[in-house]
Order: C-alpha cells, then structure tokens, then sequence
C-alpha cells in the first residue's frame, strides 16, 4: 500500500492563511487569513516541483526550505497577499519561526481513519509505503505523529530526484517493500500526482475524495482481498 501524505494520511489542522496570518501577528504584520490563504494556494501552484536532482544530498534540505522561503515571501509580497513585510529581518525572523511551525505536529493530524486504515493493513500484513512529495520534515513530522512505527518505508521526492507524477518515486518504494506493480495500491487526493500517475505505472489508485473517512478503504480491501 502507497500512501500519499498531505491531504491523504495527514491533514493541516487549519488553513494555510489562518497560521501564515496568526503568526504574522506574533511579528507585528496583519494580513488578512482568507486572503493569505487564496495568494499561497496560486503561488504554490505555479511554483516548480520542489527537486533538486543534481544537489549533494546533505545540501537537500537547506534547499527545500529555500523552495519554501520563497514560496512564502511570493505569498506575502503579491496583491492579493497584502504586499510585502515591513522590513526584509522581520520577514526573515517570521519564516524561521513558521518553518518550524508547520513542520510539527501542532500544525498536523492524521485524517479520521487513518489509524484504523494501518492498523487493517498490519493485520493484513501489507507492506506499507508513505510516497510522497512533502521536504525533510515529513519523516520527524510522521513520528511526532505516532505513524511512523505503522509504516514500513517513506519515499520523497528528494530521495529520487523527481517529484510525482514521475513513476520514479512509486517504483522506489515498490523495491523497498519488495512487490510488483500488480499487487500495489495507491492511495491519495491528486487526480495527476496520485490517481493518474499511479493508473499509468500498473497500480490499483483509489481517490481519498471517494472515501467518507480513510478507514473505509479498509472494508475495501478486505472485500478484495477475500475473493
């Protein structure tokens, strides 16, 4: 089983734009929550995939939280943002503490059924996978969260060198659980990144969006695995 981490396993506790706008208050700034949350989600669209194929692997995560600084300042310093910081320090000081921030677990919950899903699948004894295009916080961040000793392997895109929909990160994971494509799951929110690229490289994809909790694939994959 390859499970998609945010907006699949995991969730934000509250919107991007209400903690960008709450802690923003902490720095002095106010900027509106509803407004931060509409200028970060275009942004991210149209920032590039967060790969970094031909950088050394210790220099990786300094390079993910770049990706990420810049994210935020284009965030801020659009219109529809509220425009820049008062000042380029106090930006900085805000990043580093909003950094921090949204890479624990007080900014993060397991979707409802996501326990219940992994517990099934231990039973089960399926190998299970977190494939996912999150930075270098996601491994912490999952064992804050109680997952990790649920999980067998946790691919991103930085251990490959290519974010999804690229098969690469897919077929990594495969390896680490040793099974096929014919006998693989995958299961996440992104019609492209999840449903698409999994369906292309011979996977059985399933849509969270499908799903009243997460734990009802459960009840699926015991039907399934029963015939």
């Amino acid at each position: 089983m390859l499970l998609d981490a945010a907006g699949t396993l995991i969730e934000l506790r509250e919107p991007v734009g209400e903690t960008y706008s709450r802690l923003a208050r902490e720095f002095g700034v106010e900027r509106a929550a509803d407004e931060l949350d509409r200028a970060f989600h275009r942004v991210f669209a149209q920032s590039p995939a967060m790969v970094f194929p031909h950088a050394p692997p210790a220099e990786i995560p300094a390079l993910e939280r770049d990706w990420w600084r810049r994210c935020v300042e284009a965030t801020f310093s659009s219109d529809d943002g509220g425009g820049p910081f008062d000042t380029p320090e106090n930006f900085e000081r805000y990043f580093a503490a909003l950094f921090i921030a949204m890479g624990s677990a007080s900014a993060w919950r397991v979707v409802d059924g996501g326990f219940e899903l992994l517990r099934k699948l231990r039973s089960l004894r399926f190998g299970i996978a977190i494939v996912s295009n999150f930075d270098f916080r996601l491994r912490g961040l999952l064992d804050e969260l109680s997952v990790a000793p649920l999980i067998d392997a946790v691919v991103l895109a930085a251990d490959v060198g290519a974010a999804k929909p690229d098969p690469a990160l897919f077929e990594r994971a495969m390896s680490l659980l040793r099974v096929s494509p014919g006998e693989t799951w995958v299961v996440g929110d992104h019609p492209d990144h999840d449903i698409a690229a999994g369906r292309s490289a011979g996977l059985r994809a399933v849509d969270i969006g499908t799903l009243a909790t997460l734990g009802d694939l459960a009840q699926i994959i015991d039907d399934a695995t029963a015939r």
